[in-house]
């Protein structure tokens, strides 16, 4: 639906934020750092209370509606690219066709035909797939065309695929170009270069910390130098290749490091952030030298060469460094902080140089092209302004007096599908093109993408002087809160319509709903006391990104363009990579002088005893809650980050579908008698991820009972009158949503909590962790939560201090085991005759031996045990299994006439979301 909605008035702010130069360095030039700046005065912005009541997919006269606290209306043309995410593209040498890597949409590779602007051709292992190749998975960088036009080869896990460039610009003749694993680290190679008479392709192998060079013709390896930390970019000047290591330089003793794939990286012991940024030179003239280093920002990723300067986008400083290439000298330090309100988070991620001397630097996450005008490497840059663009634009090109813009998330989740709703893996990218118009019109632009992201004066307005009169939420960070203590419950994976469809007075879809108010009693009791929020969002399309959004909010570039093949990480908690520098909401809370307790979010590790079986482990349950006793099976639950390690408590379990929430529930509260709550409480409660051993109603109603148990818990003792508990999922991927695939349940459960009510305002979990921040004197952690507004029509000054009683489970917690448990199975409440009825554990006859399929389906899938992984399985298949538990093998799912046995679900051939094994 295409809605345009009147613009509404906005307070007008000005300010100007001036360059400054940095220091000098022993030589004659003054390396400066150029700050992008809004110039202009009285132009009107408005942060996120922009949206209002518009939802995700509508547009209005600022633009298009996405999930990530955003509008987008970008400058030129656009070519909606429906077949995934562009994880990186390159335009051809005769500049007529633009070969993408993507993913997340059944392809790997999709040929744009740059003068028809269309998708010429799509490439995958899918049978119907001319030419087919092996696998989906692509890398960070590429792919990459041979200096005459003949060859492309596009990166994947462990090498390469070369195919053969026709005439028109289709590929053909695929042939694998392999690198082999060097024990349990795969190649994971970023850029390809080739040399410049077209015989070796040289090969940031990423996984390996090592470059090689490759005979073109053969695809044999001829030789190999060590670089730094996950070498990401490459380039060619003369007779130098310099490469980006995107984890800095090797680690030195004395060092404080943290892993990322297998190698202890040089990084900070509270952040787990990365601490160096290095570019390394290769001199092909002397290859049996060692390779040179160049100290750069943190993150540096894509390398542009040109007119003697190499340009280096550090994603983490959000600045570019410029180099000398006849001194190999960083002389010049570009800022990319467009907004003086947050330092970080706008990640630069490519970068060109016109010939008539614009700098043109993409910003990831804040959907824009900075514009710069520049002359040579020692001259600072003078900012001009900057254009909107699609979702993430992640690469940049020339072609003639055209730039070409390659957006990662295009439009948003908004994939046309003759399915009943929206799923987050109905994926878009886009391309975006434009002639770059006079320096006047760029600074003209400049407010839109201000207006587009919510950026405004004084978003950040910190305690000053004498403190306010406490109120729910503060209007300046610092001020006192009548609310001490926050409770941040995290779950997995459904949508709203999947939950609250069958709620009438908010806006749902009961054709939707798989989890109703007999699957779900308590969820539905708390939104009836509570409030029900119909128009939130969750931003990521899976858990990688999901709980980054919580921790940080942000997904960071590196996880961004890490989908294509999730295999140097997903879970980022293990990878120093994946972690912006600005630390997490646990470490912004720690350094405001608060407290944190921690109970599974964003664990890595998991021991279990033997014996610690799902049917154990929910006797043990019961036998906590009936006797007090503590349990009889020790789990121990960790992270390497020792900033969060300090606060965790151990016993209570991670991820893993064979532990039941109700035991977690039991642990915590345990601990929060003997020891009360912290100021930031952090939960994962993962068992409505479905697929452990009990069949889904169950997992979820298990998950429900357990949540309601704790705010029974919570709002029953004396710290009820000065808490909130923020109930929220990590991504919403696990179903359809007839709004929009990224909407998703909240909660949000106070006495300080405006009850009864249903709210339609726009808001994300980026708006609740400002909110959180906001309640608890954080101050925000990049330019995504500082642009954020606090959620605070969601909270009364008038507090109603009635507690909240928990129900029992309508839907029996064991059904679908395969092994009862030795305590019985479990006997639950009547359901009420007025909603959908429980869902059937019993398989129809007709259905036994597709449901006894599924099942070898599902204990492939990592699902349980220490080693379970969020996403492992495949997310088409995933849902259809829910879909068909939750409808007792009778009802195919939306917009399909049958149920499919695992290998025919359509999209099947979607890789997971992390598929190492």
């Amino acid at each position: 639906m295409q809605v345009t909605r009147r613009r509404r008035r906005v307070e007008k702010e000005h300010f100007t934020f001036l360059g400054r130069s940095v220091g000098r360095r022993p030589t004659l030039v003054t390396a400066c750092v150029t700050a992008v700046a809004l110039a202009a005065t009285g132009t009107a912005f408005a942060q996120t209370h922009q949206f209002g009541t518009d939802q995700v997919g509508q547009t209005t006269d600022r633009g298009q509606v996405i999930s990530s606290d955003q509008y987008i209306a970008p400058y030129g043309d656009r070519l909606v690219i429906n077949n995934g995410k562009i994880m990186s593209s390159s335009v051809s040498p005769d500049g007529t066709h633009l070969a993408a890597a993507v993913t997340d949409g059944g392809a790997a590779l999709s040929i744009v035909d740059l003068n028809s602007w269309k998708v010429q051709q799509l490439v995958s292992n899918a049978a119907s797939s001319t030419p087919r190749i092996s696998n989906n998975s692509v890398g960070q960088e590429g792919p990459t065309y041979s200096p005459d036009g003949s060859q492309l080869w596009l990166g994947q896990t462990d090498g390469y695929t070369r195919f053969t460039v026709n005439a028109d610009g289709s590929v053909a003749n695929p042939t694998s170009v392999n690198i082999p694993a060097d024990g349990a680290k795969h190649a994971l190679v970023g850029e390809a270069v080739f040399s410049s008479d077209g015989s070796t392709v040289y090969s940031a192998v990423n996984g390996q910390n090592r470059v090689v060079a490759i005979d073109a013709a053969t695809g044999a390896i001829k030789q190999s130098w060590s670089v730094g930390n996950a070498p990401r970019d490459m380039t060619v000047v003369g007779s130098k290749l310099y490469v980006s290591n995107e984890g800095g330089r090797p680690a030195k003793a004395g060092d404080t490091t943290i892993n990322s794939y297998g190698t202890q990286v040089p990084a900070d012991p509270k952040t787990a952030a990365t601490t160096t940024g290095t570019v390394s030179v290769i001199d092909l003239a002397n290859p049996s030298a060692a390779p040179g280093s160049i100290d750069v920002g943190l993150h540096p990723t894509a390398l542009y060469a040109k007119k003697g300067a190499l340009f280096v986008t550090n994603t983490a400083t959000n600045d570019v460094s410029v180099i000398n290439t006849a001194t190999d000298k960083v002389v010049q330090t570009i800022s990319t902080q467009p907004w003086p309100e947050a330092s970080v988070g706008y990640e630069p991620d490519a970068v060109t140089l016109t010939d008539d001397g614009h700098l043109l630097v993409t910003l990831g996450r804040a959907n824009a092209v900075a514009v710069y005008r520049y002359t040579t490497p020692q001259e600072p840059v003078s900012y001009v302004g900057l254009l909107p663009t699609d979702y993430f634009p992640a690469e940049i090109a020339t072609v003639g007096k055209q730039v070409v813009v390659s957006n990662t998330r295009g439009i948003d989740a908004r994939r046309p599908t003759s399915k009943a709703g929206q799923a987050t893996h109905d994926t878009t990218s886009s391309l975006t093109r434009f002639t770059l118009p006079d320096d006047s019109v760029v600074r003209s632009q400049t407010p839109k993408v201000f207006e587009q992201n919510g950026w405004t004066g004084n978003s950040v307005k910190l305690a000053k002087g004498k403190k306010a009169k406490a109120v729910a939420v503060p209007n300046r960070i610092g001020d006192p809160s009548t609310i001490k203590h926050v409770f941040l419950l995290v779950k997995e994976n459904r949508t709203y319509d999947q939950v609250f469809g069958d709620v009438p007075e908010g806006n749902g879809d009961p054709s939707l709903a798989e989890f109703g108010e007999n699957v779900t009693p308590n969820q539905h009791a708390l939104a009836k006391q509570f409030g029900l929020y119909d128009n939130t969002y969750d931003i990521g399309t899976n858990s990688a990104e999901g709980h980054n959004w919580l921790m940080q909010a942000d997904n960071p570039e590196y996880t961004e363009s890490s989908a294509g093949e999730y295999a140097r990480s997903y879970d980022t908690e293990d990878d120093a990579l994946g972690h912006q520098r600005t630390g997490f909401i646990w470490t912004g809370a720690q350094a405001a002088g608060k407290t944190v307790r921690n109970f599974g979010e964003f664990q890595q590790f998991l021991t279990k005893p033997s014996g610690a079986s799902w049917q154990n482990l929910y006797c043990d349950s019961k036998n906590m809650a009936a006797t007090g006793q503590d349990t009889a099976y020790t789990l121990n639950s960790s992270s390497p980050i020792p900033s969060l390690n300090d606060v965790s408590v151990h016993g209570f379990p991670k991820f893993d579908t064979s532990v039941p929430d109700v035991y977690r529930a039991e642990i915590w509260k345990r601990d929060f008698e003997k020891n009360g709550p912290a100021n930031l409480n952090m939960f994962w409660l993962s068992s409505d991820h479905t697929g452990g051993p009990a069949n889904s109603p169950a997992q979820v109603a298990d998950n429900d009972l357990a949540t309601g148990r704790i705010v029974d818990e919570i709002s029953h003792s004396k710290y009820w009158k000065d808490s909130a508990i923020f109930v929220v999922e990590d991504d919403s991927q696990a179903g359809l949503d007839h709004v929009d695939g990224h909407r998703a349940p909240v909660q949000i459960i106070s006495p300080w909590a405006r009850h009864g009510t249903v709210d339609s305002h726009y808001y994300s979990q980026i708006t609740m962790i400002r909110t959180i921040e906001q309640i608890l004197g954080v101050h925000p952690m990049n330019q995504k939560d500082s642009a954020a507004t606090p959620m605070r029509a969601a909270f009364t000054n008038k507090p109603d201090y009635t507690p909240f009683k928990a129900l029992p489970n309508r839907t029996s917690l064991t059904d679908g085991l395969k092994t009862a448990p030795s305590c019985g199975l479990d006997t639950p409440a009547p359901p009420n005759p007025s909603a959908a009825p429980v869902p059937s554990a019993k398989v129809p006859a007709a259905k036994q031996a597709l449901a006894a399929k599924w099942d070898t389906w599902k204990s492939k899938q990592r699902l349980t045990g220490p080693n379970a992984k969020p996403d492992f399985a495949n997310p088409a298949q995933m849902n259809h299994f829910t879909w068909y538990q939750t409808h007792e093998w009778s009802k195919p799912y939306p917009g399909e006439d049958k149920i499919f046995a695992p290998e025919d679900v359509p999209g099947a051939y979607i890789p997971s979301a992390e598929s190492d094994g």
